[in-house]
């Protein structure tokens, strides 16, 4: 019987241990003591859990040994467990290259309860090798074990889409792979048993990461090429939004939409890639590219707002702004890697004065994470603007009229391109 424990119980690895949990005796993993009390008492901040199916499958650590989803900080709880899964984040640091520490201390929390015949199995995103180079000799140490000899491998990407209650854990094809064949075969089975879209095995770890990092490098570089696009058709004025409903009727034209880029996985992921690119002699051109174009967006969001208030005789200096939306995508809480920050950036290195409305995000999370006041509830706002900017397309944002938030000869801004043309200044 497998016992399995989750390792990190944020967006990727919450849902996967409620999984598990249903089926198998689980231990959900994870260092924030405030995240398992939030958990234990049945609520999940993520929004990635209803709350009905997490109480649903709770256990408590006073009854270990039964199925269910066991919460805890306690690494004890793990020594009985044979088939750990690690779902810790990937991010990267200021100057965009990757910080392994997250992923190599949750392989010394495995490597000290790892014992013969146990599986470990990594779901964080990763450049190709990585699991192989940094990760297994930890295990190694930690544990005294032996690698394919007293304990197997696997990795398995995740690919939650944050907010998306359509594709959820169970209903997105898991790729799957294992250090030795017969230990693929095991990681599939377990995968195999939870997971009602299916699996497919990958040749080898390597395969496996690679085809993950790709996934999101290649809808990086989609999307940076209809945002370079929507750059060009603004200086010829021509709407950028009807330019790809028109080419949008071939049956072979991807459907991409302008945008900003951020999140956890597309504004990080390929930097992975490109890192790993560098160590053995590759200079990526068209990854860079697409991501110093993407993270570029923000900048000219900015300027281009301040421009439609310059042509309507706006002053600038002193201006207020009221942004909608700090998170990086619509319907989610999660405000990691927002690119929507950048557009609050520089609109105050224009001496403007900007507030922000998100009805999602939680005010203390914002303020931690980047030093800012949020307002989450509509009636507080009372004053008119100078400018209003859809920066997120919130549900609640579709059905608000943006002119009671603004002054007569105010700029609205549609950074989504979601509100019709006629009502708005601009749009990206």
């Amino acid at each position: 019987m497998h016992k399995i424990a989750v390792i990190g119980l944020g967006y990727v690895g919450l849902p996967l241990a409620v999984e598990f949990g249903k089926k198998y005796m689980t231990v959900g993993f994870d260092i924030n003591q405030g995240r398992v009390d939030e958990l234990n008492s049945g609520k999940d901040s993520t929004l990635e859990v209803e709350d009905a199916d997490l109480k649903a499958v709770l256990a408590s650590t006073e009854d270990f040994d039964n199925d269910g989803l066991y919460v805890t900080t306690n690494q004890d709880f793990l020594d009985s467990c044979n088939f750990y899964v690690v779902t810790v984040p990937t991010p990267t640091d200021k100057n965009n290259r990757p910080v392994l520490t997250p992923l190599k201390k949750a392989s010394e929390t495995v490597g000290r309860a790892l014992k013969k015949g146990d599986y470990v199995v990594y779901e964080s995103t990763v450049y190709p090798g990585a699991t192989e180079e940094e990760c297994i000799p930890v295990l190694e140490e930690v544990s005294g074990l032996k690698f394919n000899e007293d304990f197997f491998v696997g990795y398995s990407p995740e690919r939650i889409n944050p907010g998306d209650k359509k594709h959820t854990v169970t209903k997105i094809l898991k790729v799957t792979s294992g250090s030795t064949p017969e230990a693929a075969k095991v990681i599939d089975t377990v995968y195999k048993s939870v997971i009602t879209a299916g699996t497919y095995v990958a040749a080898s770890l390597k395969v496996a990461e690679a085809a993950k990092v790709i996934e999101n490098s290649q809808r990086d570089i989609n999307i940076a090429f209809v945002n370079e696009l929507s750059k060009i058709f603004n200086r010829m004025d021509i709407d950028t939004i009807e330019v790809l409903e028109a080419a949008g009727t071939k049956w072979n034209f991807l459907p991409f939409r302008p945008g900003l880029v951020g999140g956890h996985c597309i504004g990080v992921d390929p930097y992975y890639l490109a890192q790993k690119a560098q160590e053995v002699g590759y200079h990526p051109e068209i990854i860079l590219a697409g991501r110093r174009l993407n993270d570029s967006m923000g900048h000219y969001v900015a300027s281009e707002i301040v421009k439609l208030m310059i042509q309507k005789d706006i002053k600038v200096k002193g201006a207020n702004v009221l942004m909608l939306g700090i998170t990086f995508k619509e319907n989610c809480p999660d405000i990691r890697n927002t690119k929507a920050i950048d557009v609050y950036r520089e609109l105050e290195a224009y001496d403007l004065n900007v507030d922000l409305f998100d009805p999602w995000a939680k005010k203390d999370e914002v303020k931690h994470e980047y030093g800012i006041n949020i307002e989450n509830d509509e009636s507080k706002i009372t004053q008119k603007y100078d400018a209003v900017i859809l920066t997120v397309a919130h549900k609640e944002f579709l059905d608000i009229d943006m002119k009671k938030f603004m002054k007569k000869e105010g700029v609205l801004y549609d950074v989504k391109s979601i509100l019709p043309k006629a009502e708005v200044d601009g749009r990206l």
